[in-house]
Parts: structure tokens; C-alpha cells; sequence
């Protein structure tokens, strides 16, 4: 904002409200920018009307809404600037410029269409926007504000705009012989403020204090690693010279090779960064996906590229080493191509029975030749963020079983390891707590969402029940757009229970609501429209900041799927990626980890461990990293040392909580040792240490022996000989 748009801002409000406001509040006359603009045809004030005006008011009455005296006066006194809902500027700008007045606020609301009836969801979030301002104004700003009223007590004719929108705390049928009134959502929101006297702290948004057990995961998440397979630069096998003298630079020699090793990890210098910025973090665990793709260009094992295969290998055996325990996805769908090779892509993807062959042949691959370090698999990694068929979806799920059998027939014994499904899995709220058809809107969405995959694997073994009935009322009106699959007993039965754990993603909350409010959001399928409460504390990209979503998702989880262990995988938030202080991030990972501990002492649920979203800001995940990555460099923000501090403590510190000492479990990995490169060389070393030892004992040992002999010799010389009978000494 310029020095021009302030004065032309000012200007506007002087020509609205300081017209009449000034020469009241303040001096008896007109402000300074309409005398100069209007010199020639705003009449002048004698003394003593100035004196006359002056303070003839008791207190300053403001009308804020839809009938602003922008919609009756001329344009061109906005003087271009733009109307905006901010009430609490508005009152503050009164505060200062006319002498800190007691305000009351005569006439304060916003409008809705004339469709909406009862369930005003919408209007009442204008209300609670408006209402939050006011109070804002008065905790922080300092504004003394006396009173706040509505417009307006029931729908009615609306100035220019008649009754082409409705303002009411109660619903009025124009067309109704009676005119019966009905009080609306935003009524029985507003009875319920003025019974509270404003809006007292929630108790679900207090911190509580308390342990985290010792057993509990705390990882990191990316998406897909950041694959560098360049090796280092002493692997080059020719022989060269330095031309000191002439041209200053090395000089290969013809015919000159050092011998070729077989690879080695320690090759890899990327590798060793990307454990070191881990370590860094304290975390227990990594979760990351396999590129489908590029370790099976043509889908089968032929095309492997083993040279993508041994990156893999080498970083989560490197990962065991320093106890960083890998999360392992084989699948997740990204833009290009669906995250599948390009010949299962071009020939339908899931819809295509082909597709689930492939997967299970590549996932055998990956449990064979990494499971030998990966002791956490996940088959797919949020599957339901895709614009999944029906079709497709029924194949993904088979895939996903048949992954979970085979692991479990061949590998877990001899692996030992675990294996799920990881599903995005947001929460949603009614938009208005008194509609049941709001209520309904958020459980189809629920079941549409995360039910849809879930419930076959960790339900019943089938699509859940809103789905069929809700798909099958909209064939009997004629939507014949949509067809939900069945599935045979077989699959029923090879589908149901192929679980381990429950994984899941959750970056926030948003409210449903039944009423079309705007139909350029409106979704006419599941007929419904998301929103977002106007007082929620959002990011950058208007992600809503919603802590308390995640515990109602976690007991929503374990009541509708048993106490079944539950992770967090991934969890987070954007932020601005140019500020040093990455702030909401810090309030962000507080307050869902808190309500991740709420869920676990407070509900029981089963929770296992907690992800945060992302590692860094390169690549996919720009913004969500607790790294920035600049100039080829990663930078840790106080996000990460904030996340560390909750790792490291395991606990959110207070009076009643107890602190819990937990040891630290090594993880035994001599076969991924950082040394095991040069195991040949370590061997013989370790034996030319083990001869020299004994030899110099040997010495030792056998030098003590002599020298004590000629001791004993010595001794017996000197000694008398005793007088033997019956014989002499020879």
C-alpha cells in the first residue's frame, strides 16, 4: 500500500462518516480534504455554530452491513478503494480519529441469499466474524465499544436489494398467508452468545500436560526422497598426472586403470547428507515413497533399475544404523502418470485389472530385496486423494490385500516386519451445530472421503452403508452416474482384515454445509459445500489451522474401527518461505501433538506415533519443510528445534506431568555398518592386533617365568643342606 492509497482511503472515510462525525466529535467543522475539494459549494461553519456542534453527541452510534451508505451515495466518494468486512479497523479508526467515543454499534449483519431458510450456517459465521472484531477491538485495540445489535430481528424488505436476500434471526415465507416466523441458525448462535456474554475459552482448546509412552514413534515425512546416485569422485578408475609446469591441470594416462570395487554405500555422498539432517532432528522414524516408475520402467522385474535399487538399499540400511527406523510406501499417487509406470497409465491405470497383477509382482520385488531393513510398510500412501473411479478404487483395494497376503505368507516370518495402508483423512465439521442436515452433510462426507476405502479392510469387508444408499437414491431419480461395485465373498474375504495398523494423513478441518450458498462451490453429488469459519486461524495457502479436528478424527476412528493401533503419518502446515520465524508452524505442530496426547490419555485410543509433514521445503512439499533448502544448502527453521524439544522431552512439561525415563533401544545392523565397505581390510587389521596382542603376553609371560627360576636356583645355593643318615651326597 502506497502513501497515495492511505490519503485516498482517508479521504473516503472523511467524505462517509467525518461529514457528519467531525464537526460532532471534534471541532464543529468539516474535515480538512472535503473543504479542499469542495471549497466553492460546502457551506462554511460560523463560530458559533462550531461551538454549537461540539460535542453533541453521548456517544457514536455506527451502522456496519450491507446497507452502508456506499450503496446510496455516490461512487465516486469510495475514491477507488474497496468495501471489505474488517469491522475491528473500522472501530479503531473511529477510536483515533474521534477521540476514543464510546461506540455503539446500532446496526451490524451481513446478507444471504433468499433460498436459505432455516439453516443460515453461513450468515451466522458473518455474525461471529463481525462479533470477534468487536471483542478484538476492545481486549487489544483498547476501542470502548458499549453495545452491538443485529440487523435484523426477522427477514424483511431489504432497501434496494427487496427481498432478493434475507438478513433475519428469523425466517420469514413471504409467500405464506401468515408470514409465520422461524428462528433460524444464527438465532439460536446469537441467544447462545448473549447467555455466555461473548465466547468463553473452549475446554478442548486448553493444553494438557502429559507423557507420551517410551515406545512412542516420532518421525518425519517426504514424499519421495530426493534420489541423487552420483558417486564420488575417487571412483574414477583412470590414472592421471598433474602438469605442474605448463598447463596446470591433471593429464590422463593411456593404459593406466586402477582396479574396479564393487559398490559400496559409502560411495554415495548424498546419502550421508540426508542421514546427518535426520539424525539432526531426533526422530525415530522416516516415512517416505518408492518411485514405482523408475525401479520398474517396464513393469516387470527385467527393467529393474538396480541402480535406483541399491540408493534405496543403501539409505534405509544407513537409516538403521543410526536407529532411524524407515516407513516405507510402495505407491502414492502423484500428477504425473497417476505415480504408475507409463505403460499401466496409458492403458487405463486402476481401472485396469493388469494394473493389479503389476503391483504385486513389485511389490515382491521391494519386500525382497528391501526387506531385509524395512520393518514398516505401507502398500499405498493416501490412495483417496486421487480422482479415484469406483472401478478403480475396487481394483486398488484388491491390490492392496493381495500385497498384505503375500507379505504375510512369505516375508513376516523371516522379516518380521508390518505392513498397511495409509489414507489422507481430513476432519469435517457441521457447518451449523443445530442443523441435522448439516450433521448428515459431514457423515456422507466422512464416509465418502475415508470410509469409502477403509471400510472394506478395517469394517465389514464391503463400501460402507451411507455409500450404497445414498448412491442408490440417486439412481432412483435418474443420476445414472455413478456405480458402486460389489464384491464376491472371495474378495470380501481376502480384502477384510489385510491390516496391521491404521495410517493416516490429516492437515485439517473444514465445515460442511448442506445449503447452496455459492454455486460456483457447490458439489451437486454429494450436495453439499465446504467452508470455512471466518475466525479460524489460516495459513498462507488458507489452509484452516484446526487442532481440535484430529482428536474428534482419532475417536472417530477407534469407534468405528476398534482400538486398532493408529499413526499419524504425515501432519502439517504451510508457511511463507522467505520469514526467518516460521511461527505458525511452531503453533501448529503444539497444538495437534497436544491433541494427539488428549487422544491417547484422555480417549484410549491406540495411537501409536506421530509424523510431521514435511522434511524440507525441495521438491513437492514446497513450504510445509522444517528445513528450507537455499542455494544448494538445507537451513533448519525453529520449527525444527521446537519439534526436536517435543522428541526429546517426550512430554508436554507441567505440575502433574511425571517425566518418563526410557532407554534408548539399539538396533542391531552389523550387515549395514557404515564400515562394511571395507569389512575385508577391517578383518585383517582386527587379526594383526589380535597376534601382536597375544605375542607381547607371550613374551611377558614366558620372560616372568625364566627370571623367577634364577631366583629359586639362587636361593637353594645359599641354603644349608641338611645331614642325611644312612648316606651322602653325590
Amino acid at each position: 500500500m502506497t502513501g497515495n492509497d492511505i490519503k485516498e482511503c482517508q479521504k473516503s472515510l472523511d467524505f462517509v462518516l467525518g461529514w457528519f462525525a467531525k464537526p460532532v466529535f471534534v471541532d464543529g467543522d468539516y474535515p480538512q480534504s472535503m473543504k479542499d475539494s469542495l471549497s466553492s459549494i460546502l457551506p462554511e461553519f460560523t463560530e458559533a455554530e462550531k461551538q454549537l456542534l461540539r460535542g453533541t453527541a453521548d456517544f457514536f452510534a455506527l451502522s456496519f452491513g450491507a446497507t452502508l451508505s456506499f450503496h446510496l451515495v455516490d461512487p465516486d466518494m469510495m475514491f477507488g478503494q474497496q468495501e471489505t468486512l474488517s469491522l475491528r479497523p473500522l472501530l479503531y479508526w473511529v477510536s483515533q480519529e474521534y477521540n476514543n467515543p464510546p461506540i455503539f454499534i446500532v446496526e451490524n449483519s451481513w446478507f444471504i441469499s433468499s433460498s436459505t431458510k432455516t439453516d443460515d450456517s453461513k450468515y451466522m459465521n458473518y455474525l461471529k466474524d463481525f462479533i470477534t472484531d468487536t471483542l478484538k477491538a476492545i481486549r487489544y485495540d483498547g476501542v470502548t465499544v458499549i453495545g452491538y445489535t443485529v440487523w435484523s430481528l426477522m427477514d424483511g424488505f431489504e432497501w434496494l436489494r427487496g427481498y432478493t436476500i434475507r438478513r433475519g434471526l428469523f425466517y420469514v415465507d413471504f409467500q405464506s398467508p401468515d408470514k409465520k416466523l422461524m428462528l433460524k441458525s444464527s438465532g439460536l448462535f446469537f441467544q447462545k452468545l448473549i447467555e455466555d456474554n461473548g465466547f468463553p475459552a473452549a475446554p478442548e482448546n486448553q493444553l494438557l500436560k502429559g507423557t507420551f509412552p517410551c515406545d512412542f514413534a516420532w518421525g518425519i515425512t517426504e514424499n519421495f526422497l530426493q534420489v541423487d546416485t552420483t558417486r564420488s569422485q575417487f571412483l574414477d578408475p583412470n590414472v592421471y598426472v598433474w602438469d605442474v609446469h605448463k598447463t596446470q591441470k591433471l593429464i590422463k594416462i593411456d593404459g593406466g586403470n586402477v582396479p574396479h570395487h564393487r559398490p559400496h554405500c559409502a560411495d554415495l555422498p548424498a546419502i550421508r547428507l540426508q542421514i546427518s539432517l535426520l539424525q539432526e532432528m531426533h526422530i525415530t522414524h522416516f516415512h517416505f515413497s518408492l518411485k514405482w516408475p523408475l525401479i520398474f520402467p517396464s513393469v516387470n522385474e527385467t527393467s529393474a533399475s538396480h541402480t535406483l535399487l541399491f540408493y534405496y538399499q543403501c539409505f534405509v540400511s544407513e537409516l538403521l544404523r543410526v536407529n532411524i527406523t524407515p516407513v516405507v510406501a510402495l505407491w502414492q499417487p502423484n500428477a504425473e502418470d497417476q505415480g504408475l509406470p507409463v505403460s499401466l497409465a496409458s492403458h487405463g491405470g486402476w481401472r485396469n485389472q493388469r494394473t493389479v497383477e503389476a503391483f504385486v509382482e513389485y511389490a515382491r520385488f521391494c519386500f525382497k530385496n528391501l526387506g531385509q531393513h524395512v520393518k514398516f510398510w505401507i502398500t499405498m500412501n493416501e490412495p483417496n486423494v486421487m480422482n479415484l473411479t469406483y472401478q478403480a478404487a475396487h481394483n486398488l483395494l484388491k491390490a492392496h490385500a493381495r500385497a498384505w497376503h503375500l507379505y504375510d505368507k512369505m516375508f513376516r516370518k523371516t522379516q518380521k516386519g508390518q505392513i498397511s495402508i495409509a489414507f489422507h483423512a481430513n476432519w469435517v465439521e457441521p457447518a451449523c451445530p443445530f442443523s441435522k442436515k448439516d450433521d448428515n452433510a459431514a457423515k456422507r462426507v466422512l464416509e465418502f472421503d475415508i470410509g469409502w476405502l477403509a471400510e472394506p479392510i478395517f469394517g465389514t469387508g464391503d463400501y460402507p452403508d451411507v455409500m450404497r444408499q445414498w448412491l442408490h437414491q440417486r439412481n432412483s431419480l435418474g443420476f445414472h452416474d455413478s456405480y458402486l461395485p460389489y464384491f464376491s465373498e472371495e474378495e470380501r474375504t481376502l480384502i477384510h482384515g489385510s491390516f496391521d495398523f491404521f495410517a493416516l494423513s490429516h492437515y485439517t478441518t473444514f465445515l460442511v454445509n448442506s445449503e447452496n450458498e455459492v454455486p460456483m462451490k457447490y458439489n451437486h453429488f454429494l450436495e453439499i459445500q465446504m467452508q470455512v469459519d471466518i475466525t479460524w486461524v489460516t495459513s498462507p495457502n488458507r489452509n484452516p489451522v484446526v487442532p481440535w479436528g484430529l482428536r474428534k478424527l482419532l475417536r472417530w476412528v477407534k469407534n468405528k474401527y476398534g482400538n486398532i493401533p493408529i499413526y499419524i503419518i504425515a501432519n502439517g502446515i504451510d508457511d511463507k518461505q522467505n520469514i526467518v520465524q516460521d511461527k505458525l508452524r511452531i503453533y501448529y505442530i503444539e497444538k495437534y501433538i497436544n491433541e494427539a496426547l488428549k487422544a491417547s490419555a484422555l480417549d484410549n485410543v491406540n495411537l501409536r506415533g506421530y509424523f510431521v509433514y514435511s522434511f524440507s521445503d525441495k521438491g513437492d512439499a514446497s513450504s510445509y519443510g522444517l528445513y528450507r533448502y537455499v542455494v544448494n544448502r538445507y537451513e533448519p527453521k525453529p520449527s525444527m528445534m521446537y519439534y526436536r524439544q517435543i522428541i526429546d522431552n517426550n512430554t508436554f512439561h507441567g505440575p502433574e506431568a511425571s517425566n518418563l525415563l526410557c532407554s534408548k533401544e539399539l538396533i542391531l545392523c552389523p550387515e549395514c555398518d557404515l564400515f562394511q565397505p571395507r569389512k575385508s581390510l577391517l578383518a585383517f587389521m582386527s587379526f594383526i592386533l589380535f597376534a601382536f596382542i597375544v605375542t607381547i603376553f607371550l613374551i611377558t609371560y614366558y620372560s616372568k617365568r625364566i627370571d623367577g627360576g634364577h631366583k629359586y636356583c639362587s636361593h637353594i645355593a645359599r641354603c644349608p643342606l641338611p645331614a642325611l643318615s644312612g648316606g651322602v651326597w653325590k
